[in-house]
């Protein structure tokens, strides 16, 4: 017999409902991906909920290893210092280049400007003279 049939009865609670709790997670991070408008906005709900989603479900799977082979499984642990080191790292540089991006191309309307941090300077034409040249 194995499997979830030969877990007592409190793993088998404590597995399902963190995989609850983490696939419910996940979907929130994956509809806020889709209501949110903007790319700035979009970026959030999964960068934010991947990470606290993934740890409950790999939570969920060291609970089951551990109690089916009645020994410590910690091989989840690795996975989640490397997802916790790794997700909130490339998120921030995925909005940093759509910002630098939005930046070189002068779009106003983006949202790379929200908040004063990045100004767009204009650049001066090339029938103006140079400042002192006149």
């Amino acid at each position: 017999m194995n499997g979830i049939a030969a877990l007592p009865a409190w793993a088998a609670l404590v597995v399902a409902l963190l995989l609850f709790l983490g696939a419910s997670i996940i979907l929130i991070g994956a509809l806020g991906l889709l209501r949110l408008r903007t790319f700035y906005q979009r970026i959030h709900g999964p960068a934010i909920t991947i990470t606290l989603g993934a740890g409950c479900i790999l939570i969920a799977s060291m609970v089951y290893f551990t109690v089916a082979q009645s020994r410590l499984v910690v091989h989840e642990v690795i996975i989640s210092v490397f997802l916790l080191m790794t997700a909130p790292v490339v998120s921030m540089l995925i909005m940093r280049a759509a910002v630098y991006r939005d930046l070189r191309a002068r779009k106003n309307n983006s949202g790379a400007t929200a908040g004063g941090v990045y100004t767009i300077v204009e650049e001066e034409t090339a029938a103006s003279p140079a400042p002192g040249k006149e």
